[in-house]
């Protein structure tokens, strides 16, 4: 006899393995700079790791800026409306569908690391995305033009009770 937990989890099984069955395809709206929502679902983009939304970084004049909102606007800028196609791989701890994502033949990660707007997270990318970021490295482009903090510690300074501001600013962060 099946009990209810052991039918909850093949239900769960059955809608997750459903969810990632397809390619999710439509118009995209950004959530940040590296999480977006298709048709209801929302995907964070696989391999990369943006600034949050509060975060701030400092440009090439020492200034602070939002630089996670920063990559959110460029990337919903580069989009343009345009159908967004993303290939599920998994999901993660809060349920979102991780996937790679396109547009056109560009692929969202890539270009937000080309553009010095996310890092690659080679914890899960393997380094797929460490030669676009090498390249905004040396050009100094996006959070590459200033000092940033990584955005995993940047979340860890966070849930630790800092502050936007404070956790922002580090004597780590990258020149």
């Amino acid at each position: 006899m099946i009990t209810r937990r052991t039918a909850a989890l093949l239900m769960f099984l059955s809608l997750w393995s459903q969810a990632l069955a397809d390619d999710l395809i439509g118009q995209a709206s950004i959530i940040d700079g590296d999480t977006l929502e298709i048709h209801g679902t929302r995907i964070r983009l696989w391999g990369i790791d943006a600034p949050e939304s509060t975060q701030l970084c400092r440009g090439e004049d020492s200034l602070q800026y939002r630089c996670g909102a920063k990559a959110a606007n460029e990337l919903d800028a580069f989009i343009a409306r345009r159908p967004v196609n993303c290939t599920p791989m998994n999901l993660d701890q809060y349920g979102r569908t991780v996937a790679t994502c396109s547009v056109g033949d560009a692929d969202l990660g890539a270009w937000l690391a080309h553009n010095g707007l996310a890092l690659d997270w080679p914890r899960y990318s393997k380094g797929r995305y460490e030669a676009d970021q090498r390249d905004a490295e040396r050009a100094g482009r996006g959070i590459w033009s200033g000092s940033y903090v990584e955005p995993w510690l940047y979340r860890a300074c966070i849930r630790s009770q800092g502050s936007p501001a404070s956790c922002s600013d580090d004597a780590n962060a990258h020149p």
